[in-house]
Parts: C-alpha cells; sequence; structure tokens
C-alpha cells in the first residue's frame, strides 16, 4: 500500500529556550517532536487528544493494541490521570523522577485518550528525569504520550540523528539533548492487581522495587498476549535490527558482526563492545546504538556475546532475545 503522508521537513534543533518553546508550540497544537528522556529519545504528543495519538501509531506504524506511556513533568501530576495507591505514592516518593513506568488504574473522568491506553482501563505513567524532557513537559502543560521515537519494532533510539534515521520527514522537530544516559527503555511495573508484577525489565532492578514496596513478580500478569500487551515492549519481537541476531556466540561466522562484551581482544570494522570492563550499566547506554551502527547490509548476521542474567543484564537480556526472534 502507498505511503500518502504529506512530506515533512524534519529539523534537529538544540533544546534551548527557543527549541523548548517552539516545541511546546508544536505539542499543544497537537503535532509531534521527538524528544531526549534518559532512556531513549520519546516521539512525543498531547496525550488528551485522540488525533494527536493517532498521529503517533502512524508516524511510528504501530499495531494499535500496543498501550503508550504517558510522560509527567511532576510526580504530582499522576494523581490527575490514575488512582495512586500506597505503593504508588511510595515508588513516586522515592524512584521519581527516573526510570520507571507505573501501570496503574484509569482515573474516573481523566482526559487521556483511550486510543493511549489501548483500550484498557489502565494508564502506563512515568516522570522522565532527563533535564529537556522536564523542561518541555512544563512548557507545554500537557501530559504527553511518548513511545520510543523509531519505527515500530525497530533499534530504539538513543541520539537525536537515531531519530532522523527512521522519522526523517514523519515529524516537522526533533530537540537535540545529547545521548540518552541509561540507553534502555524504563521498567514497566504493573500495580492493577494485588501482587505487583515487573512487564518490561529496565534500568530500575527488581532489588530497588522490592527495597520500596515488598515482593515484586518478573514473570508479567496473567492471561496476557501479544494481541493485548499491558506494556509497550511485550510483544514477542521489539527492539530489531535488519540482521538477524545469534545470541550467546563463541565463535564469528566469515559474514557476522559481533557485539562483544568484556575483556574480548577481537577489533575490526564489524566488532563492537558494549563495555570492555564488563561494566552493564556501559553496555545497556551502548546497546542500542551499537546494534544500528553493526546493522549494515554486508552483514549477514550479528553475533553476540553472551551478557550475565544480573541486574542490568536480565533488561539488556529481554531485549537481546525479542530482536532476534524471527519476522
Amino acid at each position: 500500500m502507498t505511503d500518502t503522508r504529506p512530506e515533512l521537513t524534519t529539523r534537529i534543533i538544540a533544546a534551548g529556550p527557543e527549541g523548548i518553546a517552539g516545541a511546546a508550540g508544536i505539542l499543544r497544537d497537537g503535532g509531534l517532536v521527538a524528544f531526549p528522556t534518559e532512556t531513549v529519545y520519546g516521539l512525543g504528543g498531547d496525550a488528551t487528544s485522540d488525533r494527536a495519538v493517532a498521529a503517533i501509531f502512524a508516524v511510528k506504524d504501530r499495531p494499535r493494541f500496543n498501550p503508550l506511556i504517558i510522560h509527567l513533568a511532576d510526580p504530582s501530576d499522576a494523581g490527575m490521570l490514575v488512582d495512586m495507591d500506597w505503593r504508588a505514592r511510595l515508588l513516586a516518593e522515592t524512584l521519581w523522577p527516573g526510570p520507571l513506568t507505573l501501570v496503574l488504574p484509569r482515573r474516573r473522568g481523566t482526559r487521556v485518550s483511550l486510543l493511549a491506553s489501548a483500550g484498557l482501563d489502565s494508564v502506563a505513567v512515568r516522570v522522565p528525569a532527563h533535564p529537556v524532557a522536564r523542561r518541555l513537559l512544563a512548557a507545554a502543560g500537557l501530559p504527553i504520550a511518548a513511545p520510543s521515537a523509531n519505527r515500530s519494532g525497530r533499534v530504539s533510539p538513543t541520539d537525536a540523528r537515531h531519530v532522523l534515521t527512521d522519522l526523517d520527514g514523519r515529524i516537522p522537530l526533533i530537540l537535540a539533548g545529547g545521548r540518552s544516559a541509561v540507553g534502555l527503555e524504563s521498567t514497566v511495573l504493573d500495580l492493577t492487581a494485588t501482587g505487583p508484577a515487573i512487564l518490561r525489565p529496565g534500568a530500575i532492578d527488581r532489588a530497588a522495587i522490592e527495597a520500596v514496596i515488598g515482593p515484586v513478580t518478573a514473570d508479567g500478569p496473567p492471561g496476557e498476549t501479544d494481541e493485548q500487551p499491558k506494556s509497550p515492549g511485550r510483544t514477542a519481537r521489539h527492539y530489531a535490527p535488519a540482521a538477524p541476531l545469534r545470541l550467546n556466540a563463541a565463535e564469528v561466522g566469515p559474514d557476522e558482526a559481533l557485539l562483544a562484551f568484556g575483556p574480548d581482544l577481537r577489533k575490526g570494522p564489524r566488532v563492537r563492545n558494549l563495555s570492555e570492563k564488563g561494566d552493564l550499566r556501559e553496555a545497556a547506554a551502548n546497546l542500542f546504538a551499537m546494534l544500528r551502527d553493526l546493522d549494515r547490509p554486508e552483514v549477514g548476521a550479528i553475533a553476540v556475546s553472551p551478557i550475565p542474567e544480573e541486574g542490568l543484564g536480565a533488561a539488556i537480556n529481554d531485549r537481546l532475545r525479542r530482536a532476534a526472534l524471527s519476522a
């Protein structure tokens, strides 16, 4: 089917006062803006506007059953959109602003578009820690729906140039705010049931959450399917480069690139090391950028070295396993 969307001129601008004011104006007028967060770059639109939310899905070619995360300027704003129980209040006080998304019951009368929550009776909310995101949200004065600023299912962007590669001609503006420090999407925690459940692992690990509210399951909610996930990033195939991934690789084939981890001495144009020191935080920050860098036409596949399944390693491996699944 031919894409009939009108071509836009996409600009990358610095996130100074003029850039923030211009981006906020676009959001208030129902347009879309890409902006930096500490996790990845987000594609933002007015969460209270069905038209703006529909535009996000169209620009990303995103399945409409996949809910969006609503970004807020301040923790106190959450109570206008969702019902906050004692667990949510404690987590907000302790871990917001930061890379933690809470899925909570939709507050009666909230203006958030039902399309943003995929028709569910819950809403996913977070308060980002990135200073540019905070200034933009405050200037816009709106709750902003913002999935990652890339085509659906592709590698998430951690730099303004990554956004331009995927969305050039589809959105008017990208706010440049440097490279995302965390480099992985937020941890998503479901608080709509009696037992809290991690829907998507991220930079805030299970231990940090349990230190605040007690036991948490990491298996996701019962009965959830790919056709009706409760959180972004829950579909089986996600975060995928064009080249297939081969995980836990001990050797590298002649047509393969290598995504290494730890003290691996192999060098070359087809080799990138997530962290020579074996630092999982550094590896998380490098993951999406290095996957993009190795995803070239001449590369038959990307071999990925084993990564420990601990701390941030669990989130890294989650992204890699989803990216490795065949289409």
